[in-house]
């Protein structure tokens, strides 16, 4: 089993950074493909960016691309997210996901752990 805390989140200005950090504990870490995933307010969650456990990258999300980069460090066990060139309409609660897999996976059913998230706010 995995368990899943994502920090790095707060309030930033549009044109602004934040660096997303999502840290497992538990076995084998090295085996998980990683998602990220966000819910704005009065929205769906959606799908980010996915990162395989040999870090292997999705086609990110279209609204995202350019911008944010995902990549994962197996020996700390955490997988990031680097969100660069920020938008107000990327304010939204960020979650990370995990299964156990050898590809990459880009929806929600398809993961088995999730973290509890962290909110991301860009100002304007």
């Amino acid at each position: 089993q995995v368990q899943l805390v994502e920090s790095g989140g707060g309030l930033v200005q549009v044109g602004g950074s934040l660096r997303l950090s999502c840290a497992a504990s538990g076995r084998a870490f090295s085996n998980y493909a990683i998602g990220w995933f966000r819910q704005a307010p009065g929205k769906e969650r959606e799908f980010v960016a996915a990162i395989t456990r040999s870090g292997g990258i999705a086609p990110y999300v279209d609204s995202v691309k350019g911008r944010f980069t995902i990549s994962r460090d197996n020996a700390k066990n955490t997988v990031y997210l680097q969100m660069n060139s920020l938008k107000p309409e990327d304010t939204a609660a960020y979650y990370c996901a995990a299964r156990s897999g050898s590809y990459y996976y880009t929806a929600e059913y398809e993961y088995e752990y999730w973290g509890q998230g962290t909110q991301v706010t860009v100002s304007s």
